[in-house]
C-alpha cells in the first residue's frame, strides 16, 4: 500500500485504501482511508485532505458473502431469488446449468420466465401470495434448456418483511430426473416380467383385485384365464434356452394379439401365463375366449427359422358375488387365479388342449389330492406299500418267462390301492423317486429269493414300471444297479419297463438314462405300446428288447377278426426288429388260444394269474412245472385255468 502511495502522490491524484492494524488488545480492525489532493491556484497538489473509518464489520459481512455466493455457486442445486414484483434477484451457478438462468446469458429473461410460469401453474396458489404457507415442497414439470422435458424437486421460501408483506421469494431446484427415471425402472422390474415386459404375478393380482372392486359397485362380471402352455422344456432340452425364450415372447406377443385392449395379459412364470377379462359373466363367454387364447398360441412358432410346435391348456374361474362377499379384494384375487390354476390343471389331466371352467367339485378334488400326497409321502415310513406280482407265460412252452413287480397302497381309510390311484400324484410330488427305487429293491430281492430256491429259472426276467420323471433323474441308473447288485440279481435279469410317450418326450436326460441301461445290459420294455401317438413309426428308434401289447388290442382278438391283422402286423414288426412281444389283459383261453396263432410270444393277463403275493406267485410256479396251469388269487390261493395246449 505505501508503494501505491508513492505512485498517487506524485502523480498528485485521489487515493483510497483498506488495511488491517492491530489494537492493544491484539485484535485486527480493518480502516478504510479516503485521500482527496488539494491544489493551489496553479494546479499544484500542496496537501492530501481525508477521513479514516473503522470498516471492520462491513468487511467482515463482504468476506462472509463472498464465501456463502462461493458455497451457493459449487452447489449443483440451482438457487435463484425473486423480489417481490418476481424480477431476479440472484441466480447460483447451478441456476444456469438447471434451469438456464445466468446473469451472463443473454436470454436469462426468457429462461427465468419459462420457470417462472412452471412455478406459477405447478405451485399452489395460496403459497405464491403468501396467504397461509411460508415455505413448499414438491416436484415440477420443467422444460429445460437442452429441450428434454425434466422433473425438478422445489422448496419455495416465500421471505416476509417486518410489516408481513412479501419481501422476496427464494427458490431452491434440483434435478432429479434420472432419479425417477431409475425408481421407475425399479417400480417397473418389480412389476414387469423381463422377458415379455408383461405385468408379473404381483401387478396382476393388483389388476384383479381392482376389478373386483369395481365389481362391487358396477356389477361387472370378472374373470380370470390361467394358461399353461406345452413345448417350452422340449424347446429348452433340443435347441437351448435362448430358442425358448423366444418361445416364451412369441406365445406373450400372441396372447395379447388375442385379447381385447382392455384385458390384461400376465406372465407368471416359466410356461404359465394369465388373463383377466372384465365384463365376463356367462360361461359361455368365458370359455369362447379361453378357447381363442388357446388357439392362439397353438400351432407352428418359427424361432430364428426353427419350427417349433407347441400346445396349451387354459383354465378359467368367475368370480362370484359369494366370493366378494366373504373375502376381500386382495383375497378374493388371489382365490380366483388358485381356481383358474386349478381348472387348467384338470384340463391336463383330460388330456392337454383343452379349456375347462373352475367348479367347486374341483376344489374337494385338488384338496383330496393335496392330503393324498400328503399321506402318500408317509406312506413308505409307515410300512403301508407292498409289491405284489403279475407272473408273464410263454404262449408256446407254458413256462413263466417274466415276472411284473407292481406297487399297492395299503390305505388305512381307503383300502388297498393300484397306481392309477396315487401315480399321478406321486408323479407331481417327486415321491415317486423314493418310491419306485423301493419297489425295485423289494422285488429284486423276491427274484434272488426264488431263483435262490429254484422256483423260477435262471432266465426269468423281473420287470418293473418307471415314470418319466424316475428316468429323467441323474442318480437313477447308478441307484437301480445299485439295488440290483445288493440282491444278488444280474443286470440282464432285469426289465425295465416305460410307455412310448416317455421315450417319445424328447427329453434328453430320459434318453441318457436309457441309453445308459442298454449299454449295462438292463433289459428295456415299451409299454401299453398302441396307445400313443406315433407307434410303429418309432419303434425302430427304440433300444428296447421287448414290447408289451396294450390291452386294448387284445380284448376283441378272438372275437373280431378286424384286430387280428394289427396284431399281427404289431408282431411281425416287432419280431423283424429282434424284440419279444407280450399280450397284457388277457382275460380268456379263447384270446390265448388266438394269440399263439398271430405268433405273439408272451401273455399276462388276469386268466393267466391274477397279481399275488410271493406265496401265492410261487403256488401258481409250482402248478407250471408240474404240467397244470393255475391261475392265482390275492390271497394266494389258486384256480383251475389251464394254458391251451
Amino acid at each position: 500500500m505505501e508503494a501505491r502511495w508513492v505512485v498517487v502522490r506524485e502523480s498528485g491524484t485521489d487515493f483510497a485504501a483498506h488495511f488491517a492494524v492491530s489494537t492493544l488488545d491484539g485484535t485486527q480492525r480493518v480502516i478504510a482511508i479516503s485521500l482527496v489532493a488539494v491544489r493551489d491556484v496553479a494546479g499544484v497538489v500542496v496537501r492530501y485532505v481525508g477521513t479514516a473509518q473503522d470498516v471492520t464489520t462491513i468487511a467482515n459481512h463482504d468476506r462472509l458473502s463472498e464465501q456463502l455466493v462461493g458455497a451457493l455457486d459449487a452447489a449443483r442445486d440451482a438457487l435463484v431469488v425473486y423480489d417481490a414484483s418476481l424480477r431476479l434477484v440472484f441466480a447460483n451457478r447451478g441456476a444456469g446449468e438447471v434451469l438456464g438462468i445466468s446473469d451472463s446469458r443473454e436470454d436469462v429473461g426468457e429462461a427465468s420466465t419459462t420457470f417462472l410460469d412452471a412455478v406459477r401453474n405447478q405451485v399452489p396458489r395460496d403459497v405464491l401470495t403468501g396467504s397461509s404457507l411460508n415455505s413448499w415442497t414438491g416436484e415440477l414439470g420443467h422444460r429445460s434448456p437442452d429441450g428434454f422435458m425434466r422433473t425438478l424437486l422445489v422448496t419455495l421460501h416465500v421471505v416476509r418483511g417486518s410489516d408481513a408483506t412479501v419481501d422476496h421469494y427464494s427458490v431452491i431446484a434440483r434435478d432429479i430426473t434420472e432419479h425417477k427415471q431409475l425408481q421407475s425402472e425399479l417400480q417397473r422390474q418389480a412389476t414387469h416380467d423381463e422377458l415379455t415386459a408383461l405385468p408379473n404375478r404381483t401387478l396382476f393380482l393388483r389388476r384383479v383385485a381392482e376389478a373386483l372392486d369395481r365389481s362391487r359397485t358396477l356389477r361387472r362380471g370378472v374373470a380370470v384365464m390361467f394358461l399353461d402352455f406345452d413345448g417350452l422344456k422340449h424347446v429348452n432340452d433340443t435347441v437351448g434356452h435362448r430358442f425358448g425364450d423366444q418361445l416364451i415372447a412369441s406365445v406373450g406377443q400372441r396372447l395379447v394379439n388375442a385379447t381385447r385392449p382392455a384385458d390384461v395379459v400376465a406372465r407368471l412364470s416359466g410356461d404359465e401365463f394369465a388373463v383377466l377379462a372384465e365384463g365376463v359373466t356367462d360361461e359361455s363367454l368365458a370359455l369362447e375366449i379361453a378357447e381363442r387364447l388357446r388357439n392362439s398360441v397353438t400351432g407352428q412358432h418359427v424361432i430364428h427359422g426353427v419350427e417349433i410346435t407347441s400346445g396349451a391348456s387354459v383354465g378359467v374361474a368367475i368370480a362370484t358375488s359369494a366370493l366378494l362377499d366373504e373375502q376381500s379384494p386382495a383375497d378374493a384375487a388371489l382365490t380366483l387365479l388358485v381356481n383358474a390354476d386349478t381348472a387348467m390343471y384338470r384340463a391336463k389331466q383330460r388330456g392337454k388342449g383343452r379349456c375347462e371352467i373352475y367348479s367347486e367339485e374341483m376344489r374337494t378334488q385338488a384338496r383330496d389330492r393335496l392330503a393324498l400326497a400328503s399321506q402318500l409321502e408317509r406312506a413308505l415310513a409307515r410300512n403301508e406299500l407292498a409289491v405284489v406280482y403279475q407272473p408273464m407265460v410263454s404262449l408256446h412252452t407254458g413256462r413263466v418267462v417274466g415276472i411284473e413287480a407292481l406297487l399297492r397302497w395299503n390305505h388305512p381309510q381307503r383300502g388297498v390301492l393300484t397306481p392309477p390311484a396315487f401315480l399321478d400324484v406321486a408323479e407331481e410330488t417327486g415321491v415317486i423317486g423314493p418310491i419306485g427305487d423301493w419297489t425295485i429293491a423289494q422285488a429284486a430281492r423276491t427274484l434272488h429269493d426264488l431263483l435262490e430256491d429254484g422256483t423260477v429259472e435262471r432266465t426269468t426276467t423281473l420287470h418293473v414300471n418307471v415314470s418319466p420323471r424316475q428316468l429323467s433323474d441323474a442318480g437313477f441308473v447308478e441307484r437301480t444297479t445299485n439295488a440290483a447288485s445288493v440282491a444278488g440279481i444280474e443286470l440282464r435279469q432285469l426289465m425295465l419297463e416305460f410307455t412310448e410317450s416317455t421315450a417319445l418326450a424328447g427329453n434328453s436326460a430320459i434318453t441318457r438314462s436309457l441309453n445308459a441301461l442298454s449299454r449295462l445290459d438292463v433289459g428295456l420294455a415299451i409299454d401299453d405300446f398302441g396307445t400313443g401317438y406315433s407307434s410303429l413309426a418309432h419303434l425302430r428308434d427304440f433300444r428296447a428288447a421287448q414290447l408289451k401289447l396294450d390291452g386294448t388290442f387284445i380284448r376283441n382278438v378272438g372275437r373280431e377278426s378286424t384286430d387280428d391283422p394289427i396284431v399281427r402286423s404289431i408282431v411281425q414288426l416287432a419280431h423283424s426288429l429282434d424284440m419279444t412281444v407280450v399280450a397284457e389283459w388277457v382275460q380268456s383261453v379263447e384270446q390265448l388260444q388266438r394269440l399263439r396263432l398271430l405268433g405273439c410270444d408272451h401273455a399276462q393277463g388276469n386268466h393267466v394269474c391274477e397279481p399275488t403275493d410271493e406265496s401265492g406267485l410261487r403256488n401258481f410256479v409250482r402248478g407250471i412245472t408240474d404240467g397244470v396251469g393255475r391261475r392265482a388269487d390275492h390271497s394266494g390261493g389258486t384256480g383251475a385255468g389251464p394254458l391251451p395246449e
